[in-house]
This record gives structure tokens, C-alpha cells and sequence, in this order.
């Protein structure tokens, strides 16, 4: 069993106010995620916005030193993408991966989008929306305190069903004071399984996808980048929830 995090009254406002933050950046960044755009653009769009919206970009503190306030991971980079100089294209598939900190509390949050916010079609279609549901799935799975088991359950559960790769190598994770606390949340288990965790606690719930093969590999030169192994495009969704005596509160919305 995980720990009570025991969080302040205060701490809980903060983070509240770091998942607005972030919902609002991903709201806004939509209209800027244009063909011939580059990740670095994007990510100082993002160290402008956050600083003016009164966050602080947890990659940049010495513990993480990403090289880039957020993780824009394209096409079949999974997670870590590290913005670049690389025109977007039309039709790329692109994954956000942001966490910020207001008052020393984090919140973290991912979505995958297309270039020009175009509506999805056939397999991307398939592969956004799917690995979206799951991750409300996952939320859903909540009742109060929960076993990491029922959460990656429900998320492998609907993954399957539409037949995508259940990435089983990255996890969700708690959090709160720090970025990534226990416990490890995978993306697949079994219900009654794995750890229990109180009310009170936060979790970062986020399910990854594939259309292909669920393995990745760590091969990009910037050595964060993670791929498909086999090529095949992937998803990325999160969203980080306190876990209430009558449920979940996803804090990472408007």
C-alpha cells in the first residue's frame, strides 16, 4: 500500500490551479500546431505562455534537466520527444507531454493531436480516439482508493478491443510535491491487483498506444526520445486525478 500523501488544503488549491494552467495551454496551443511549424517554436510558445500564466515548467529544474519545457514526441516517438527544428508536416501526429508547478505542486497532462488540428480519419482516428477512451477508462476505474490493477485493467481492456499495442514499458505514476512518486501505474494488470492507494493520494493516469507492436525502444541520438520498435505511429493521453472518497477529480480540465 502506498502512503497517505497527506496533502495541505493549500497544496491541493495549487495543484487545482496547475491543472487549469495546463488545460488551458493545451486548449490555446491547438491554433499553433500549423504545417511548417517546428517543436522548437512550439516549445517557446509554451516557456512564454507558462510564465506568463504564473506556472513554472517542471522539465527545466536540475532533478530532470529535459532540454525543453515540454515533450513533443511525433509521428511513432511514444514519449520524450525533444522539440527540434523540424517543420511539422500535414498529417504528422504529434504527442504533447507537459507538467507544471504552481506553489511547489505539480500537475501533469498529455494529449496527441494532428498537424493543423485536422479530424482524424481510418487507423489515426482509430488510434486517438481508443487510447482517449482509455484513459477514462482508467479514471473511471476509481471508486475512492484503488489498486493500480483496476486502473491498468480497464485501460488494457479497451486498448485490446480495438486490437492497439498496450505499451507496457512506460507508466503513469503518482504525484503531487514531486513529478513522479509512487506508485507505478502500468497500463495493463489484472482488477484486485497490484498497489493500493488512499484517498487523498494523486495519480497521473497515462495510457500509450500503438497501431502496431507495444514494444519501444530508446534509440533517438538526443537519448530521451522513445519509438515503436517496429515504426508504427503511436498516442498519448493523461490526466492527473486526486483520488476523493466518492471518486476521482480529474484537476487537468477546464
Amino acid at each position: 500500500m502506498v502512503r497517505a500523501a497527506n496533502f495541505t488544503a493549500a497544496e491541493i488549491d495549487h495543484m487545482r490551479e496547475a491543472g487549469k494552467i495546463l488545460a488551458s495551454l493545451y486548449r490555446d496551443v491547438r491554433r499553433e500546431v500549423v504545417e511548417g511549424v517546428t517543436g522548437r517554436e512550439l516549445n517557446d510558445w509554451f516557456a512564454r505562455e507558462i510564465k506568463a500564466r504564473g506556472a513554472h515548467a517542471t522539465y527545466l529544474d536540475p532533478e530532470v534537466n529535459f532540454p525543453g519545457v515540454i515533450c513533443i514526441s511525433i509521428n511513432d516517438m511514444v514519449v520524450h520527444g525533444v522539440p527540434n527544428d523540424i517543420p511539422l508536416e500535414r498529417g504528422d501526429v504529434i504527442s504533447f507531454d507537459l507538467v507544471i508547478d504552481v506553489g511547489g505542486m505539480k500537475a501533469d497532462s498529455a494529449f496527441t493531436m494532428l498537424t493543423d488540428d485536422e479530424k482524424p480519419t481510418g487507423a489515426k482516428k482509430l488510434l486517438l480516439s481508443t487510447t482517449e477512451r482509455s484513459l477514462y477508462a482508467g479514471i473511471d476505474a476509481i471508486k475512492g482508493e484503488v489498486r493500480t490493477g483496476d486502473i491498468g485493467a480497464a485501460v488494457e481492456s479497451v486498448l485490446e478491443r480495438a486490437h492497439l499495442g498496450v505499451v507496457r514499458d512506460l507508466v503513469g505514476h503518482g504525484i503531487g510535491r514531486t513529478m513522479h512518486e509512487d506508485p507505478d501505474v502500468p497500463n495493463y494488470g489484472h482488477r484486485h491487483g497490484g498497489v493500493l492507494v488512499p484517498v487523498g493520494n494523486a495519480l497521473a493516469i497515462e495510457p500509450m498506444a500503438t497501431l502496431g507492436s507495444w514494444k519501444v525502444v530508446q534509440d533517438d541520438p538526443s537519448g530521451w526520445g522513445i519509438r515503436t520498435r517496429d515504426g508504427s505511429l503511436a498516442a498519448h493521453f493523461e490526466h492527473t486525478v486526486l483520488l476523493h472518497d466518492d471518486g476521482p477529480e480529474i484537476i487537468t480540465t477546464l
